[in-house]
């Protein structure tokens, strides 16, 4: 399929969106820099490109091989512009001091996002590098954030090297893998190597993609480097990594298995059960050592990255749409949730002063507690207790599991969620101890005002999904591929 006429490109209208966006951006940016402009210029192009996605939700086309615009892509596409715009808003109080140039970083943000929108639109491998390239590329440069004022956050430098040099390994195992499904299948889609052909040469490929998709998701035992770059970025670039670079990712994973029927081979289920297991046990026992806020979320992280696999296995034993369904709402619930708990971090911080760690935030019910309410429920709806939307998202992965008899995965998750309770409630201790000393917290200004305005709609979305989901629940069923 070409594309002939102007029609065909009202599909990919949120994607020209957000690319126009950076371009006129970057002309602002070169005719004179304007902080406040180029955050604002960003957030409304993010917004614009949300809107064009909901209205055009019940659209269904194929544009080109390469990509495919149906309520599933649409689906994350909104999802990944509204999350953007989040992070773009919660980003600018955060640099708003920062003694440095400050507009490339929205640059950058526009492009991780475009990244995003063509991952999650993608059946088709060459679409899959370039979104995966494109968004890893940008997070490079919004990790190194700010190159000149090491006292915001601790080696951002060092943690961009970090994750290039590892990134690009994972990139090139996947691509090599991908090379050799082009050998033996002559193609680059997603359909290309049937379950028939699952054997030997064939099911080493598939393994080799793997493994570059599970470091991306940093899952065991390909997680190492992700506290330490959690640690190093600067908070507005951690919460993206750790929303928009994994569920992208996911989104691109549960397509290929729907696409391929990859887990009907033998050995794959095996392999992706031992990485669930270990994702979820060290992901939460790691956690339990660790002083540091973004290290206890980057392992955190690991274990819900492992939660999420059982479903996708699941699917392999029981009614995959239902699979599909509750894969899709523990990724929106985990996009919540992590979203809130950075943001709470990225408002009381800033490019000067980062409260990373646990100790930081004794007395914030005390000095903020507005802010403590909504960490608290962050926290809550990570652990998974009721009322939020994380224990409904962990409720269907519960019982999908248990529909297809996963039981050694479903006792890890248990064993899990009861050790994540504890590091989880041990923040929320520290947040109602009497406060110790002078608040240093950043005082709020006028340019915090839209990030509370962000946090309070995260909140009503975690509880109010949480406590009536039936409304998330039917756009999910509408948009699952199974």
């Amino acid at each position: 399929m070409t594309l002939t006429s102007f029609a065909d490109l009202i599909p990919l209208l949120p994607l020209l969106i957000v690319t126009a966006t950076v371009v006129v951006t970057m002309i602002a940016v070169g005719i004179r820099r304007r902080y406040v402009r180029s955050a604002a210029l960003t957030i409304s192009g993010l917004f614009a490109a949300a809107i064009a996605t909901w209205v055009l939700f019940d659209s269904e086309a194929q544009v080109t091989p390469l990509i495919v615009i149906d309520q599933y892509s649409q689906l994350f596409i909104l999802v990944s512009c509204l999350t953007a715009a989040a992070i773009a808003i919660l980003s600018f109080p955060y640099f708003y001091q920062l003694p440095d140039d400050k507009d490339e970083y929205y640059l950058l943000l526009g492009l991780a996002t475009i990244g995003a929108i063509v991952m999650v639109s993608s059946n088709h491998f060459v679409s899959l590098l370039l979104g995966v390239e494109t968004l890893s590329m940008s997070l490079y440069g919004m990790i190194a954030y700010p190159l000149h004022n090491r006292d915001a956050a601790k080696y951002p430098l060092e943690a961009a090297v970090k994750y290039l040099v590892l990134s690009a390994a994972a990139s090139a195992i996947m691509l090599f893998g991908i090379a050799l499904i082009y050998a033996q299948t002559g193609s680059l889609a997603f359909t290309a190597l049937p379950v028939a052909e699952f054997e030997g040469f064939a099911l080493i490929t598939v393994i080799m993609l793997l493994a570059g998709i599970a470091f991306k998701l940093s899952l065991a035992p390909f997680h190492l480097w992700t506290p330490d770059v959690y640690e190093g970025a600067p908070l507005p670039a951690s919460s993206y990594l750790a929303t928009l670079g994994k569920v992208a990712m996911f989104v691109v994973v549960l397509r290929y298995v729907q696409a391929s029927d990859a887990l009907a081979a033998s050995g794959v289920v095996g392999v992706l059960s031992v990485i669930a297991v270990l994702s979820i046990l060290l992901g939460n026992l790691l956690a339990l050592v660790q002083a540091n806020l973004k290290r206890i979320l980057a392992y955190s992280s690991i274990a819900h990255m492992g939660y999420v696999v059982v479903a996708v296995i699941a699917s392999a034993y029981t009614d995959s749409s239902l699979a599909s369904e509750a894969v899709m709402f523990y990724l929106l619930a985990y996009c919540v949730m992590t979203l809130g708990a950075f943001g709470v971090a990225s408002v009381v911080s800033s490019s000067e002063k980062e409260f990373d760690v646990v100790f930081d935030y004794r007395g914030l019910f005390w000095r903020e507690p507005w802010l403590a309410a909504v960490f608290t429920a962050m926290l809550l709806s990570l652990a998974g207790i009721p009322l939020t939307i994380g224990f409904i998202g962990k409720f269907y992965l519960f019982y999908v599991a248990v529909e297809a008899g996963l039981w050694v995965l479903l006792a890890a998750m248990v064993i899990g969620s009861g050790i994540g309770l504890y590091y989880y409630l041990r923040i929320v201790y520290r947040m109602l101890m009497p406060p110790k000393g002078e608040s240093s917290y950043r005082i709020a200004g006028m340019e915090s005002l839209t990030s509370y305005m962000v946090l309070a709609v995260i909140f009503l979305i975690l509880l109010g999904f949480g406590i009536y989901p039936a409304p998330l629940i039917e756009v999910i069923q509408a948009a699952a591929l199974f």
